[in-house]
């Protein structure tokens, strides 16, 4: 459920950490104007440094800082810092001693060591604050319902109720009895039957569908998993530890469980395959969203003149506010607020049940050309997608990714035909297929569905790099959004 999850953000924090380390021991350079003293000694610091790093590394790996990720407190991890300044100091000074080396700075080590302390120290700080912000958004957590109320499932849900730390929520239970809906199992209510599946994910934020269910059931449970996975777009686990064997011995692939602590770690391995439709490249899909923040944060900075001069044109050319906010759908139906720069008028939405009649695009979706609703400013805002600009903001929250399916409106949402909802199985764009390849010449909602679930079928870097490649002509030339 998250160990694949925090295995790859281990590597990228060990990686990070390596980096502060690398760059700190420069930073005395820097501040001591000793870059002579570094060239006259330069085959004596390509052994330093490489140690220097490692001993580092190993230190703050040794002591635990990555055994816990998520849940970290910030005074564990600076005492974790402050502990591997000390140790490390001491096994670097030996290295040193055992070497002979003479020819570098003592002060320079030390200070070496009081830079990387404090770099650390200030990355651990501003990292566990972001991640226990994502975990309140909602971004670090996994809404598990679970399908079956046996013994194996109850001993999975105690398993759950006993590690907080692994952000996994319980939607509720699902049984096939009809009978025992609304009864209580390991502290969470049986919210319904099998036939109640379909409901229950359009009325919740389910992240995974967990089957741990008797071998009886294997024959009722098939289209439901097809169901679930394939047009709802849902993670499904299903348990396979289905027989009880005496002496042969059988060979699982296990959902491993961990509460890491300092010096202990208690596994659980509980059986499971699990069958997905959406993207599983952990390591790329890391790089999409590492892509998003550098791009995005760049793009806010250039831009800034151009933000500010529409900030000030939609302020002078219309009375309302200069940003548009407005709840959308994100991952499984969660919401966030999308920004926009206001290219209609203030009552924009009031008015457009009187225009539904005008709607060029057929489902759920309302687009018209000639909107009356759009002001002067906004048509060239939109004309050129200038208005969309502030949403470089919530790409750099991680509300939203550079390329992936747009964010409908929970409203839509609610209209949506079961497989249209696959859409919602990963995080939206600010691009996607449709308005690269399609834009203002699709009109028929379905195929605009249709797309979007290509681009998650087929996700790769390489995709979205086209999707970028050919947006851009798209804004240039003004062939904008409705």
């Amino acid at each position: 459920m998250q160990n694949n999850y925090h295995a790859v953000l281990k590597k990228q924090l060990i990686f990070l950490d390596l980096f502060i380390i690398f760059a700190s021991f420069f930073v005395v350079f820097f501040f001591g104007n000793s870059y002579e003293n570094f060239l006259k000694n330069v085959n004596v610091y390509l052994v330093l440094i490489p140690t220097y790093v490692i001993i580092w590394g190993f230190v703050l790996y040794y002591f635990g800082m990555y055994d816990v990720i998520i849940t970290q407190s910030i005074s564990n991890a600076l005492l974790t810092v402050i502990e591997t300044f000390f140790v490390g100091l001491g096994i670097f000074g030996c290295f040193i001693f055992l070497t002979g080396i003479e020819s570098v700075s003592r002060l320079h080590i030390i200070l070496s060591f009081s830079f990387t302390t404090v770099f650390i120290g200030v990355e651990k700080v501003l990292l566990v604050k972001y991640l226990k912000y994502q975990h309140q958004q909602g971004v670090n957590t996994r809404n598990i319902l679970i399908v079956g109320s046996g013994k194996r499932a109850q001993y999975l849900i105690n398993i759950i109720n006993q590690h907080h730390e692994w952000g996994m929520k319980i939607v509720g239970i699902i049984d096939d009895d009809s009978t025992k809906k609304n009864s209580p199992i390991c502290g969470y209510d049986v919210i319904g039957a099998m036939e109640n599946v379909p409901e229950i994910l359009h009325n919740n934020i389910v992240d995974e569908v967990v089957f741990v269910v008797p071998r009886s059931w294997l024959n009722k449970i098939e289209g439901m998993i097809m169901y679930i996975c394939e047009v709802e777009g849902v993670r499904v686990s299903v348990a396979i530890d289905l027989f009880e064997l005496k002496l042969a011995k059988a060979k699982f692939n296990y959902l491993t469980f961990e509460s890491l602590k300092k010096h202990r770690s208690d596994v659980y391995k509980f059986p499971l395959i699990t069958f997905e439709m959406t993207p599983d490249k952990l390591i790329h899909l890391s790089l999409k969203r590492i892509s998003d923040v550098v791009i995005s944060g760049c793009a806010l900075v250039i831009l800034s003149p151009l933000l500010f001069i529409t900030a000030i044109l939609v302020k002078t050319t219309s009375p309302g506010p200069i940003l548009f906010k407005q709840k959308r759908s994100s991952l499984y139906g969660r919401t966030f607020t999308l920004y926009k720069f206001r290219s209609m008028v203030v009552d924009a939405e009031s008015k457009l049940n009187e225009l539904l009649s005008y709607n060029e695009m057929g489902g759920p979706v309302f687009k018209m050309e000639k909107d009356p609703r759009v002001t002067s400013i906004g048509k060239v805002l939109r004309k050129f997608s200038i208005d969309e600009l502030p949403q470089l903001w919530n790409i750099l929250k991680g509300d939203m990714s550079l390329v992936g399916p747009r964010p409908p409106l929970p409203s839509e949402v609610s209209k949506y035909e079961a497989w249209q909802r696959r859409r919602l199985s990963m995080r939206p764009g600010a691009t996607c297929l449709w308005q690269a390849y399609g834009r203002n010449k699709i009109t028929n909602f379905n195929e605009w569905m249709k797309l979007d679930l290509e681009y998650i079928d087929n996700w790769s870097i390489w995709l979205d790099c086209k999707i970028l490649i050919r947006t851009i002509p798209s804004v240039f030339f003004g062939s904008g959004a409705k």
